[in-house]
């Protein structure tokens, strides 16, 4: 499983931080970044909540 963020799209809420810091993390201005695209195993049930529940629906599974 990999994500990416839409930068445009982000507006900083964090709850994909929040729901999965294993994978997302907030850049220096307090934007969603990913920090390893292939999401680790483990993870993805957390990323995948985190893909639902961006409120900009600013992450994407791809």
């Amino acid at each position: 499983m990999k994500v990416t963020v839409d930068e445009d799209r982000c507006r900083g809420h964090g709850v994909c931080w929040a729901l999965c810091p294993e994978v997302f993390d907030l850049n220096d201005d307090g934007y969603s970044e990913v920090l390893t695209p292939e999401v680790p195993a483990g993870f993805e049930e957390t990323a995948r909540a985190a893909v639902a529940q961006c409120p900009e629906r600013a992450i994407s599974e791809g």
